[in-house]
């Protein structure tokens, strides 16, 4: 099984638009399609309640041929155009799809945040992680997610075998982002979002990038765009995640990232595991 997820940072965007940040999303798109994934699992769709468009769909047809496309919005009372995500699932492969809301706080529940696929001896399963915001304003109600979606993948777990991968919006320890003394207390390095990861591995779970390559350092998947050179200087941060249940985590074969080459923000990461 090959899985690759990205934050694509506005489905629209990427996929419509003129610009030249687009014309380079465009090109990841076609280095995934080169991968050949079995799934697709894509984050911060921010498409309205009503999903993709014809355009957008045929656009997919067209980058990312042979795969069923499911998604989820954010709806009222949550904003508009906001957060959302989406799979893409080989068209020989029919998982049961599901949307959970995980009695998130706030409107959290309403905003496309977790999708779920699930095969006869697994589940795959998506998340985009809510930011704790400019000056932290949402830290506690990240702190409620982080304790609600830990119970909901332990859940999981209890049935049968997870993988969980997405944009988790946290850098677990020093060596995965680049400059740890001056992030204390920016959001993604928090202590309580980090205590948070901690807690939700020890429920049954493996960074599968760690377990792979240990303590290598300086490989990021996130270089925030309003910095140039972030990207040029390696300036990131890891806050994108394949983990796995425990009992499976031998079976992974790969755990690595794509390299999406000049375009910064979120780059795509990819897992092989053998079932």
């Amino acid at each position: 099984m090959k899985i690759i997820s990205w934050n694509i940072d506005s489905f629209n965007a990427a996929l419509t638009s003129d610009s030249a940040r687009a014309e380079m999303s465009r090109a990841v798109l076609d280095t995934i399609e080169s991968y050949e994934p079995d799934v697709i699992a894509i984050q911060e769709t921010k498409l309205s309640a009503k999903g993709p468009t014809k355009k957008h769909l045929q656009i997919l047809e067209e980058r990312v041929p042979h795969y069923n496309i499911h998604w989820t919005s954010s709806v009222e009372p949550a904003r508009k155009g906001y957060a959302g995500t989406m799979f893409l699932v080989r068209e020989h492969l029919n998982p049961e799809v599901s949307r959970p809301e995980i009695s998130a706080p706030d409107t959290m529940d309403h905003e496309g945040r977790i999708m779920t696929l699930e095969f006869d001896d697994f589940y795959i399963t998506q998340v985009y992680t809510p930011n704790a915001g400019r000056d932290l304003v949402r830290l506690e109600l990240r702190q409620e997610w982080d304790r609600q979606y830990a119970h909901y993948l332990a859940e999981l777990d209890a049935k049968k075998p997870v993988i969980a991968t997405g944009d988790f919006n946290v850098a677990h320890h020093e060596i995965d982002l680049a400059h740890p003394n001056n992030n204390r207390r920016s959001a993604g390095f928090t202590d309580e979002e980090r205590e948070g990861f901690t807690n939700l591995l020890n429920r049954g779970f493996t960074d599968t990038f760690r377990h792979i390559h240990g303590d290598v350092e300086g490989v990021y998947t996130w270089w925030a765009q309003i910095a140039k050179t972030s990207k040029i200087n390696n300036s990131g941060w890891r806050i994108d995640y394949f983990l796995v249940s425990d009992r499976i985590k031998d079976q992974v074969l790969k755990s690595e990232m794509i390299d999406s080459g000049p375009r910064q923000d979120h780059t795509p990461i990819l897992l092989e595991v053998e079932f």
